[in-house]
Parts: C-alpha cells; sequence; structure tokens
C-alpha cells in the first residue's frame, strides 16, 4: 500500500472480497519500499469496522518496549480490539541492527524479554524493568488496550530457539518460509517446550504466511513470484519459491494451502507476489476461484 487513498481502496476492496483481515510488514530498511506498519495499520482501521488487522512482524528487538507499549495499545483503541501483535527478530539484514544501535547478537533475548514487559505495561498498573537489556523504573501507562490483558502476542521463526519461545511466552505462531511438513514439525516443538514451562497455551494462534500466485500455467506464476521475491529479498529466490510457494492453478493453490491446514495452521496470510499492479486482480482471482475449493474441502 502507498498513500492515504491506497489505504482506503485497498481495506474497501478486501472488505467487498470477503476476506477476513489485513497485515502488514516490517523493516527499518529494506531492499524495496516500505511504510511503518503501525502507522499504516492505523489508517487502515479508519477505513474498516470489520477487517481484523496485524503485522508479521513486526521487528521488536529494534524498539524500546516502553515507546511500543504506548503506540500498540493505541492502535488496538483505535481499532476497537481487532488487531494481533505479530513479532519477531528478523536478521536477514543486518543493516537494520546497526542502524538502530542493537547488536544483532542480542535480538532473541530482547524478544524474550520485551514480551513480557509490553503485558505487564498493557495492564495499567505500574510495570519497572530490571534488565538486563531494558531498565525503566516503575511506569504507569494508559489508557489500556482494548482487549483485556492486551492483543495477543504471535511470535514469527522457525528456529529451535524462536519455537521454544513461543512454547515458553508467545500466543501464537506466524511461520513463513517452511513446509507443511515443517510446520506440523514445528507445532510439536511449540508444544514441548509449554509442557515443560509448565505452561497451558489454550487455544494457540496458528498462522502462517503463504506467497502465492495465481496463473493459469505454474511457470508463469513461479517466473513472476521469483522475480518479485528475488528483487524484494536482494537474492535468488527461484528454488526456495518452488519449494515454499502455492503457485500455479486456482486447484494446485487450494491443494497446497489444504496441505498446510492438514498441518495445523488455522490463519493464513497471503503474500500475494508479482507486480503491484496485479494485486486486485490477485485478490479477485483468490476469492472467486481458490476460496470455494477449500471450502469444499473443510
Amino acid at each position: 500500500m502507498g498513500g492515504a487513498e491506497s489505504a482506503r481502496a485497498t481495506a474497501e476492496h478486501a472488505d467487498a472480497l470477503g476476506y477476513d483481515s489485513l497485515w502488514v510488514g516490517d523493516h527499518i530498511s529494506f531492499p524495496m519500499p516500505i511504510l511503518d506498519p503501525l502507522i499504516q495499520l492505523s489508517q487502515v482501521a479508519a477505513h474498516s469496522d470489520r477487517l481484523a488487522l496485524g503485522t508479521s512482524v513486526f521487528l521488536l528487538p529494534l524498539r524500546h518496549p516502553v515507546l511500543v507499549a504506548k503506540q500498540v495499545a493505541t492502535l488496538d483503541l483505535l481499532c476497537e480490539g481487532r488487531f494481533t501483535f505479530g513479532v519477531g527478530v528478523g536478521g536477514e539484514f543486518p543493516g537494520e541492527y546497526e542502524a538502530c544501535e542493537v547488536p544483532l547478537s542480542e535480538r532473541g533475548a530482547r524478544l524474550s524479554e520485551a514480551i513480557p514487559l509490553l503485558r505487564r505495561l498493557w495492564s495499567g498498573e505500574p510495570a519497572a524493568a530490571p534488565g538486563p537489556h531494558y531498565r525503566f523504573p516503575a511506569t504507569k501507562m494508559l489508557p489500556r488496550p482494548r482487549q483485556a490483558g492486551g492483543p495477543p502476542i504471535w511470535c514469527g521463526g522457525r528456529s529451535a530457539a524462536a519455537l521454544r519461545r513461543i512454547g515458553r511466552i508467545g500466543d501464537g505462531w506466524i511461520s513463513y518460509v517452511v513446509t507443511p511438513e515443517r510446520y506440523r514439525e514445528g507445532l510439536e516443538t511449540i508444544a514441548t517446550a509449554a509442557a515443560d514451562a509448565r505452561r497451558d497455551l489454550g487455544v494457540l494462534g496458528t498462522s502462517h504466511l503463504l506467497f502465492t500466485r495465481i496463473d493459469d500455467r505454474f511457470e508463469d506464476a513461479h517466473e513472476a513470484a521469483t522475480e518479485h521475491l528475488s528483487a524484494r529479498y536482494a537474492m535468488d529466490f527461484r528454488e526456495p519459491a518452488r519449494r515454499y510457494a502455492a503457485l500455479g492453478r486456482p486447484e494446485d493453490v487450494a491443494e497446497r494451502i489444504d496441505a498446510f491446514h492438514r498441518a495445523g495452521v488455522r490463519h493464513l496470510i497471503l503474500d500475494l507476489t508479482g507486480p503491484m499492479g496485479d494485486r486486485n486482480a490477485q485478490l479477485e482471482r483468490f476469492a472467486s476461484e481458490v476460496r470455494p475449493l477449500l471450502q469444499k474441502t473443510e
């Protein structure tokens, strides 16, 4: 999305097509232009009172948790409690950490430390941080978010350490560039970590960000996805696109999504690859050609 008119048009289009939510990513410095996600979503919230909103994912270690807690509480109020806070460590672009003067080696530890701090700050009661990475005195932050206890915090990542973190302190998992088989294994690691921490996860949010491109031929979809993703991530994405994306005819895309559903995914985030000018057409094709196939398999 670009400016104000683009935000309005995207929200209205997604609403009209019956999508449930709208998610945006986050980077400080990126090969392609990217907006600040919390500001971007606050604008979307002004144009839809139905769509759920989320970050996939916000690079929390790059920011101080006190400031983030205030911004997220504000956004949750503005969208009337429709926000899910997806967070992660990033790291594929080390220059972002250098620019923010955050040691890359501390990103996992900082995320683990910041998540409980956010929840304490969202409680509306005085919260202090003893360190080691964040130190601040007892601070009472009001108003509280719309959702009791704050928005759910879903964590990205696919390493063993990231999955164990979800089991210990996360409310959900947002994966990407994993196969359905790897997703199923990841859920097992999360469950084991939760059991070891004697934590009852309750209902774990299970989500996957899926690179998707619909075309009449796999070859055309693969070529468009490869070009777009290679430019986005400044690397050759030809083989990863083949391995991890849902590409080709509507029935091929539906089959891939069904495999993730059988692996445990209950919230699918579509990352529609290809030229930006194709985005609306892809949204329409998914809604009219892929979604009916998925409904038949439910």
